[in-house]
């Protein structure tokens, strides 16, 4: 009876284990990708993020730019402890908004820094004019922010698109950039040469098809991200979202006139011109020529180096975010 009992218990508690480690395998791969279909309670986002909250408080600076009353969103953050005399201005990708800056915006501040995030013209909580958004408009706007904040001079950070924004911040401004660094810049090479020209229409699909957009999303997760993490579904929920706001008609078109944009200009050609202190960071798991292509514009800066990151993707500030805030202090201070 006693041996019965015991098999019994064995059986049971085997059972047990069993049970827990499917269900522990289950969590763990619903955590390692994007679900596969929207969540249920995902509905419309506005185009300016008004119900979403960033990690710090928000300001805008507003001004006048072809004829459109406009204004641009920024956070100011001061420095934690003793502040250095020293000012960061980090500039997002092109689907992207400051607030995935929050590590870095942390260990800046802690290092004494002051640290500017804006939200470029044409997306996040800034304005949406129609508009011909340029690189030059961009990083002009850059120089407009810092003279109304009273900044003389200040390190610029930029990621994917944002890369090239500084990079020809520092091209038109270099008296006002103390250090310069991409992180994970598109446009590494001039991809220009027998695209032909296609003049910009202005039609735009007002009723997205809303299970093509998501899938649309599920590629973009994959192509971004060498490791998922749960937090960077929030980028999926509110490019899902904003498609079903009234107002993504206007933010479909804003997006089609910078990619426009981006097919009409590069900066590779800014590189040779640029005397500042760049670094050139990444994560290496980019696209498959991307570690080649850093390396060489790493070469063609004057003063460049180069740091890539194994195990991240295009957003290693998410992915590895210990490791770019120690390789921004780094270089920063260098």
């Amino acid at each position: 009876m006693r041996n019965s009992r015991c098999l019994s218990g064995a059986l049971a508690w085997g059972a047990l284990l069993s049970l827990f480690t499917i269900t522990f395998a289950g969590v763990v791969s619903a955590q390692s990708a994007p679900p596969s279909s929207p969540p249920a309670d995902w509905g419309p986002i506005s185009i300016n993020l008004e119900e979403f909250e960033y990690p710090y408080p928000v300001d805008f600076m507003n001004f006048s730019v072809y004829g459109e009353d406009v204004r641009i969103a920024y956070m100011d953050v001061a420095p934690a402890g003793s502040a250095n005399g020293r000012t960061v201005i980090l500039h997002h990708g092109g689907l992207y908004y400051g607030w995935y800056w929050s590590e870095q915006i942390k260990a800046l501040t802690q290092e004494g820094y002051r640290v500017v995030v804006k939200d470029r013209l044409g997306w996040g909580k800034s304005s949406k004019p129609i508009i011909p958004y340029s690189i030059n408009l961009w990083a002009s706007n850059t120089a407009r922010l810092m003279d109304h904040l009273g900044i003389e001079q200040a390190a610029l950070v930029g990621h994917s698109i944002g890369g090239q924004m500084v990079t020809r911040f520092a091209f038109l401004y270099p008296e006002r950039i103390t250090h310069l660094v991409t992180v994970n810049q598109v446009g590494l090479t001039d991809r220009r040469a027998g695209r032909g020209f296609r003049p910009l229409t202005g039609e735009v699909n007002t009723n997205p098809d809303m299970e093509a957009a998501y899938s649309s999303l599920l590629r973009w997760a994959s192509n971004n991200y060498s490791t998922w993490r749960p937090e960077f579904l929030e980028h999926m929920r509110i490019r899902y979202g904003q498609r079903l706001s009234g107002d993504w008609p206007r933010m479909a078109y804003v997006s089609r006139l910078t990619g426009h944009m981006r097919a009409m200009d590069t900066v590779v050609n800014n590189w040779q011109h640029i005397q500042t202190r760049t670094l050139i960071l990444g994560g290496e798991e980019d696209y498959p020529t991307f570690a080649e292509e850093a390396r060489l514009a790493a070469d063609t800066f004057p003063n460049g180096e180069v740091f890539l990151i194994p195990g991240a993707g295009h957003n290693p500030h998410e992915e590895k975010p210990i490791i770019v805030s120690r390789e921004l202090i780094r270089f920063l201070e260098s």
